[in-house]
């Protein structure tokens, strides 16, 4: 079986619109509002929740999280996956298409 959104590097990402979220101090909480359950995302989750909720690709997120954080991009490239392969799986995500790519020049 093929992890969510993996094969889809430029996907879009999007916050599900049953679910709310709201950043409390250093701590991001988030809120499925159909099954009332509530997440709290640790600091590169939260951030990686930032990029997407303000409509960045997974290419421009992952962009952002490499500059932000020390971290290896193989393994940024892995926990992105295993991420966003969590928020779609607990329905806090919508998949969306790949952006096209813009021509050269």
């Amino acid at each position: 079986m093929i992890p969510i959104l993996e094969h889809m590097d430029n996907a879009a990402p999007s916050p599900h619109p049953d679910v709310v979220w709201r950043r409390v101090d250093d701590e991001t909480v988030v809120v499925n509002l159909k099954t009332n359950r509530i997440y709290s995302l640790n600091h590169t989750g939260a951030r990686l929740w930032e990029l997407i909720s303000t409509g960045h690709d997974r290419e421009a997120a992952e962009a952002a999280l490499l500059t932000e954080f020390d971290v290896d991009e193989g393994e940024l490239r892995r926990e992105i996956a295993a991420a966003l392969e969590e928020l779609a799986r607990e329905g806090l995500i919508l998949e969306a298409a790949p952006r096209p790519k813009e021509a050269p020049g």
